[in-house]
Formats: structure tokens, C-alpha cells, sequence
């Protein structure tokens, strides 16, 4: 697991029938680097995060087929850089 925090929203018309209809979000990490992620929590931008990755990343989607490797698993309520 890793914190990030969530820069915006990603919006995609076309993707793959694996993604389905799952949101997506820009995470930067501590370091600045740039990830995106599949949102099943529905986090706003500004937001501190926690995620899991690999193949942890699908079992906390709704539906374990979606294709994804890293994932929100929850909304940070505080936390300081």
C-alpha cells in the first residue's frame, strides 16, 4: 500500500471491456510521480489516499475481473506531507 493524493479526474471514452465503467483518477505520489488509478470509493481531487497495487489492486475492486493494478482503497481523513 501507498499513500497518494488524488490530482484529477481521468476521463476515457474508449477503453478496453476489461476496465467496464470504473473511474479513474491522476495520484502523485511523495516523490511527484504521476500514477492512474481505478476509483471504486469516489474520491474528489485534492484528496489523500491510500492504494493497493499488483494484483491486490483488483481484489479491491467491486468485481474482481476488472483489469487494473493499482486501485483506492480509502479516503485519508488526516494527514500531513
Amino acid at each position: 500500500m501507498e499513500i497518494m493524493r488524488v490530482k484529477d479526474d481521468l476521463v476515457c471514452t474508449r477503453r478496453v471491456p476489461g476496465l467496464q465503467a470504473s473511474s479513474l483518477r491522476i495520484l502523485q505520489n511523495q516523490s511527484g510521480s504521476l500514477f492512474v488509478a481505478t476509483d471504486p470509493v469516489g474520491v474528489p481531487p485534492g484528496k489523500w489516499v491510500f492504494t493497493a497495487s499488483g494484483s491486490a489492486a483488483r481484489w479491491a475492486m467491486p468485481d474482481a475481473k476488472v483489469m487494473t493494478d493499482l486501485t483506492i482503497c480509502g479516503i485519508i481523513d488526516h494527514w500531513e506531507e
